[in-house]
């Protein structure tokens, strides 16, 4: 630092009387048998008062920088000869016929790695050559008269060639940098940053201090490559830069190209960073300026919208229609990651899907397991049936039935539960994850994978019970199907409302059960028994098959009925659409089969069916007229009601 400290006070007061020295012609070439500093010229001696001056640190380069390179015709000869060698013995005869100070030694090594990455080469064998071991002498005897942008450039070259870190070479580049990064442009700090990343971690001590400084000086940064750069490679080692790096990504929304936003839309979602305004900005942009996006472009993009659950309809709308056209040149892996995206989005686009679903009939063989069993979970969740669904589905029998024993459990699991979704559950699925050596491996487990889990084989024994007529076993144990203990769930608006109507409507707690858990795994918001009279009857004189324990065990009078209010949120339903989503489609289908009149409560404010405002003061206002035939069936146990 004293060295530093001096160089300044030089420049301040013998700056102005010291001319540029002029361009003195000398040979390039150093006999055979001379000491390199021969050729040293008399105004050698003032080279340090040309050295870092304070006014150009700002960009990076010293005067020293500025004037050799622009008056001196030997230095910029030189580095012509440099940057136009094409292999590293080139490079290594420029070091023994020409006498060169550390900047120059710094370029050649900086060349040497340039080369080694582009042709491929062996970097040991540069590493172990005594002329780069001379040209490391050269650079480390002088270190502190190498400029800055050359600097940084030799650091990555070393680590990029290998060197050891713990060689004392090495080390002083390290600090020499360190020293240095108060004199660096934003740019270099933000090069320096992202070579770091790669190279060394975020363990590394000189990393760490280069992000402080982006910290510091995020005002100085100018252009959206920068920006995109530093969210992408650095942004998540410091979440205060990265708070930055997105107001500075909002203010430059408008001059990103459509890679820039798939970049930043990528950083944002391998970082989980959901950053409301600046998703709303690119996509606004993106949807005003950008008429047409590449394949890979509109995949990243659904991904990542998909990975932050952010929704943008016109942004939705835009990538299926442009998708659309691409689905048959798809690969697999492509096709099931767009679908997957989408359902995780529930976004259901019919023809995107259709497509989806001609691809998997027309490439059967290209489609591994796993790739089919992407598209049936996908088209499950979203509750989408192809138009040509016997021959998709015939397909899918074919595949699948030859492989189900070489799945993995929670992948079986999962694809028998999405086929009971659509209705397509065959026996020899039901069998395969109902039967006792399937299930027993999980018992105990108190995860939350395996209580989901068990959940899933619930649905599928409800399935298997209450939608297969043909299907005779084996059945899940009757003792197994308690649900888990719920978590402590909030309170939505919608559930306390319809809470506190049907109390205030029936008067006693008798007359009602909330938050009914059944032995099919799906919970029933309220449960009551009306007669035919459509009169409320207390409900624990009564037995009740749908739940584990029964308090009564009288059977329903003639004429009575069960009644079930399933509340639907939001989230229940697609996007597109008033359509609940797969899961809870089969979970109406199931109660419904195990012999409810369901009133659905919608909070979209309007009617689904049976649905009604869960604020209305009496039966008929609740939507019960309308769902009570004029000939009610007869309760009975389980599920011999309508589908």
């Amino acid at each position: 630092m004293a060295v530093h400290l001096v160089r300044r006070c030089c420049w301040r007061h013998f700056g102005a009387f010291v001319s540029t020295p002029s361009a003195v012609p000398a040979s390039l070439l150093v006999p055979a048998g001379k000491v390199a500093m021969a050729r040293a010229l008399p105004q050698a001696s003032f080279a340090l008062f040309h050295t870092s001056s304070p006014s150009s640190w700002a960009d990076g380069f010293s005067v020293k920088e500025q004037v050799e390179d622009g008056r001196n015709p030997e230095h910029k000869m030189m580095r012509e000869l440099i940057e136009t060698a094409m292999s590293p013995q080139e490079l290594f005869q420029l070091s023994e016929l020409h006498a060169l100070n550390s900047n120059q030694a710094s370029l050649i090594i900086t060349q040497l790695s340039r080369l080694a990455a582009e042709k491929k080469l062996e970097t040991e064998s540069i590493l172990q050559d005594e002329r780069f071991q001379q040209l490391v002498s050269i650079m480390d005897s002088q270190i502190s008269q190498v400029w800055n942008n050359t600097m940084v450039n030799l650091l990555k070259s070393l680590y990029s060639l290998g060197m050891d870190s713990n060689r004392r070479e090495m080390q002083s580049v390290e600090q020499e940098v360190l020293w240095r990064l108060r004199r660096l442009t934003f740019r270099q700090l933000a090069s320096l940053a992202e070579f770091l990343v790669v190279k060394q971690g975020k363990e590394s001590k000189l990393l760490n201090e280069v992000i402080k400084k982006l910290e510091l000086r995020w005002t100085e940064l100018e252009g959206t490559r920068t920006v995109v750069m530093l969210m992408g490679k650095v942004g998540h080692i410091s979440p205060t830069l990265m708070d930055r790096l997105e107001d500075k990504a909002l203010e430059l929304a408008e001059q990103f190209n459509p890679d820039d936003i798939r970049k930043i839309t990528l950083a944002l979602a391998y970082q989980n960073r959901r950053c409301v305004p600046l998703l709303r900005a690119l996509s606004y942009h993106l949807i005003q300026k950008h008429s047409e996006l590449s394949l890979n472009i509109l995949m990243d993009l659904i991904f990542a919208y998909g990975k932050l659950n952010f929704h943008q309809p016109q942004v939705f709308q835009k990538i299926a229609t442009d998708l659309h056209p691409h689905v048959s040149m798809m690969t697999p892996v492509e096709v099931t990651r767009c679908i997957r995206s989408f359902a995780l989005l529930k976004w259901l686009s019919l023809p995107l899907f259709e497509a989806i679903a001609q691809y998997a009939l027309d490439n059967t063989k290209q489609l591994s397991v796993t790739h089919l069993c992407s598209i049936i979970l996908s088209f499950a969740r979203l509750n989408f049936q192809p138009s040509g669904s016997e021959d998709f589905f015939n397909m899918v029998h074919e595949e699948l039935q030859r492989q189900l024993d070489s799945l993995e459990p929670y992948l079986l699991t999962d694809l028998v539960w999405s086929l009971c979704v659509l209705q397509q559950a065959k026996a020899p699925y039901l069998q395969q994850v109902l039967a006792p050596d399937f299930h027993t491996r999980i018992r105990g487990d108190q995860s939350l994978k395996a209580q989901n889990f068990w959940l899933k084989l619930m649905h599928i024994n409800a399935a298997a019970k209450l939608e297969s007529p043909d299907y005779r076993g084996p059945f899940l144990p009757a003792e197994l199907l308690k649900p888990a203990e719920p978590a402590g769930e909030k309170v939505t608006l919608l559930q306390s409302s319809l809470r506190e109507a049907l109390a205030g409507m029936l008067g006693s707690r008798d007359n009602v059960r909330f938050d009914v858990h059944t032995i099919y795994g799906w919970q029933i918001d309220a449960e009551m028994v009306v007669n035919s009279e459509n009169k409320p009857l207390p409900l624990k004189n009564f037995a009740a098959p749908h739940l584990p324990h029964s308090e009564g065990t009288k059977p329903l009078p003639p004429g009575a009925r069960r009644v079930a209010f399933l509340r639907w949120e939001f989230p229940c339903f697609s996007n597109r659409s008033k359509d609940l989503l797969g899961r809870y489609a089969m979970a109406r289908r199931h109660v419904q089969a195990a012999g409810f009149l369901v009133v659905d409560v919608s909070s979209c404010g309007e009617e689904r069916g049976p649905t009604s405002a869960p604020s209305a003061p009496s039966l008929p206002a609740l939507g019960l007229a309308a769902v009570i035939p004029s000939r009610p069936p007869v309760w009975q146990p389980e599920g011999a009601g309508e589908g």
